[in-house]
């Protein structure tokens, strides 16, 4: 665990326990759940959230500083967005198996180094989604192997164009966002 010279305070004082819960809906991909909880101070509230697998996704390195990017339709949003492949665990899989394999089936790359980087929790009011950050390094393209009804477009970004659509909102995915940190302290340093 990476230890930071910040003092945060710490104890179980704020801890919530649950006390009930009730499932709302079980779709294919998330389950809805409705949970009594107890508070700190005694009293009881609700607590509404979402069940998740988990995901991953891909920092992958073409070159020093260019890194392979997607533009995908994302329905909820209802528009096209610019973002790091990803993509959710199968059940049984690991999460390294994952992103190897989703790299490769929405990129067409494979990478011959791998690093994990992080973990990352983009929704944790409502979520328990939990999502690994990957380095993918000296890849080799073999051709794009997407699932049915899966359209994309894949392309070359450097850091600092990438950096520049954030700041432009051209880029407002959450886990790409938090993936562009990591890169840049990956090219300034040499390491995670």
């Amino acid at each position: 665990m990476v230890r930071s010279e910040v003092s945060i305070p710490y104890g179980d004082h704020l801890d919530e326990i649950g006390i009930s819960s009730e499932q709302l809906f079980d779709g294919y991909m998330l389950k809805a759940w409705r949970d009594g909880v107890k508070l700190p101070d005694g009293s009881e509230s609700v607590r509404e959230y979402i069940r998740h697998q988990g995901a991953c996704v891909i920092i992958p390195e073409l070159r020093p500083g260019v890194f392979v990017m997607e533009r995908q339709f994302r329905y909820p949003i209802g528009r096209p967005m610019v973002e790091f492949p990803a993509g959710k665990l199968d059940p049984d899989e690991t999460e390294l198996a994952c992103a190897q394999r989703e790299l490769l089936e929405e990129t067409g790359y494979r990478a011959g180094r791998w690093q994990h980087i992080a973990t990352l929790h983009p929704c944790i009011a409502y979520s328990s989604e939990r999502i690994e950050v990957f380095l993918a390094q000296d890849l080799q393209f073999e051709g794009q192997r997407l699932d049915p009804g899966e359209f994309l477009d894949v392309f070359e970004m450097t850091i600092e164009d990438a950096e520049q659509g954030v700041l432009d909102g051209l880029i407002t995915d959450a886990k790409t966002i938090s993936c562009l940190f990591w890169a840049r302290k990956i090219l300034q340093t040499g390491r995670t």
